[in-house]
């Protein structure tokens, strides 16, 4: 179990945000209805581990011709997680360092979490760490500031790496994510929260998580670890007499 009362160390929150905090992949959004279709052919080399995500992502931006306001739209009409916001106020009041960590683009996540209302409560380089963007006319110019060299896995950000960084003190690590370029993360983490490919390789390689489909989810499960041990012994007193 896992509480951050007197005497033991606080944890960390770690958190994927495409297909996490939203609900579907933005960078996916994006290029399937403004890049060329070749996209996914990248897409599979890097699913099928012949390619790193830093590279799959280079190739893939390059693809995309647009002007910015239909950028701008194409990001606006990403659905996010309805219970991120509330979740962002919870780990607040429990006084828990949250970071986001994405191989996503930090033009795209700023402007959902505006809209989200959580955008003050994240800042890149300091709690967000994303690959970057900049528009330049109709194309988008990728760059990757919180890439680890040598990273065995080629990743656009590393989060393994990033992780070891900034759990300061050996604190207990708490990972939220759900695809691919979050099994990395996960080898650092003490408690896993997964869902879809991230989920699915948990389970293929016996990594303990938490299934979950929506931060509400992620909520109710933390607020029992980080119960204070006799307020976790009550509760399991009363549940199996109830």
């Amino acid at each position: 179990m896992m509480n951050h009362g007197e005497g033991s160390k606080s944890p960390v929150v770690f958190c994927d945000f495409d297909g996490t905090i939203t609900q579907v992949d933005a960078t996916d959004q994006i290029l399937a209805q403004l890049a060329h279709p070749s996209w996914r052919e990248i897409e599979q080399e890097w699913m099928q581990g012949l390619i790193g995500s830093r590279e799959c992502l280079e190739r893939q931006i390059a693809l995309v011709d647009a002007p910015v306001k239909e950028l701008q739209s194409v990001i606006d009409s990403v659905p996010i997680d309805g219970e991120f916001g509330a979740f962002c106020k919870f780990v607040r009041q429990q006084r828990l360092p949250v970071y986001i960590l994405s191989d996503g683009f930090d033009y795209v996540i700023r402007r959902v979490l505006k809209r989200a209302g959580a955008a003050q409560h994240f800042r890149s380089g300091s709690n967000l760490f994303a690959s970057a963007l900049r528009v330049e006319g109709r194309r988008l110019v990728p760059s990757f500031p919180h890439l680890s060299e040598p990273c065995a896995h080629g990743c656009a950000t590393c989060k393994a790496d990033l992780i070891r960084c900034l759990r300061k003190d050996r604190r207990p690590v708490i990972f939220i994510g759900d695809g691919m370029s979050d099994r990395f993360g996960v080898e650092e983490a003490d408690v896993v929260f997964a869902k879809r490919h991230l989920l699915a390789h948990c389970r293929e390689n016996g990594i303990a998580c938490h299934p979950f489909d929506s931060f509400k989810d992620i909520q109710a499960t933390l607020e029992k670890l980080l119960a204070p041990a006799p307020v976790r012994r009550y509760r399991q007193a009363i549940a199996a007499v109830s």
